[in-house]
């Protein structure tokens, strides 16, 4: 990992917590390890927005609804596979074997969590400003270049729609399937209490993007 330190310019303290990071569930079970990383990526999860939000709110000019949008399209799931593919850290990923063979190591969702994970750590390692500056280097030159863009927020254009309708949306876990490390989500989206869209994906977000998207195809937004 020093590799990667030296690529993010931060000299950690308590490389436990970079290696709980890196760790998803299916290798913690077989190693029976004390943890794995979907509580650090819970943490990052928050940290990564609020840098994010930070920025576009200091060095842009767009109004809360167009800031929603962009910032949802920067820490949106296919955002996240994409800093942690170009930082290289599906390398340092720790699957279980049978993970392994199923390609673990380059599932968009597990690739994605992993950089939040690895936030998190940060943030408890070294402090909130080395993780505020950690995010900005790797997500800034994104949003800054206009070449660059990730699928829209299909629930942030959802949410919009429905609020100009005076009507509410929310979304309905139905159905999770599949082994602890490998789960599938099914989510429905309901606009006042009827449902518009059903999604499938391997994580609740990915799923609930999904949702949004059929119905917005069914209300031919």
């Amino acid at each position: 990992m020093e590799e990667l330190f030296e690529k993010l310019n931060i000299k950690p303290k308590d490389m436990k917590l970079y290696i709980t990071a890196f760790s998803h569930s299916s290798y913690a079970n077989e190693h029976k390890a004390k943890g794995d990383y979907e509580r650090l990526e819970f943490l990052g999860d928050s940290v990564v927005d609020l840098v994010v939000a930070d920025y576009l709110y200091s060095y842009k000019s767009e109004n809360e609804g167009e800031m929603t949008k962009v910032r949802a399209s920067y820490v949106c799931e296919n955002a996240l596979y994409e800093y942690s593919m170009d930082l290289g850290l599906n390398k340092y990923i720790r699957v279980g074997h049978g993970e392994e063979k199923e390609g673990g190591k380059y599932k968009k969702a597990i690739v994605a969590d992993i950089f939040e994970a690895l936030v998190g750590a940060i943030y408890l390692d070294l402090g909130y400003a080395t993780a505020r500056r950690t995010v900005l280097n790797v997500i800034v030159p994104y949003i800054e270049n206009p070449n660059i863009t990730f699928f829209s927020d299909y629930k942030s254009s959802l949410q919009e729609y429905v609020q100009t309708e005076q009507k509410s949306v929310h979304y309905e876990l139905i159905e999770e399937s599949g082994p602890a490390h490998d789960r599938t989500f099914k989510v429905v989206a309901m606009i006042d209490d009827m449902v518009y869209g059903t999604g499938i994906g391997s994580s609740k977000k990915e799923a609930e993007q999904e949702a949004a998207k059929e119905s917005l195809k069914k209300l031919a937004v």
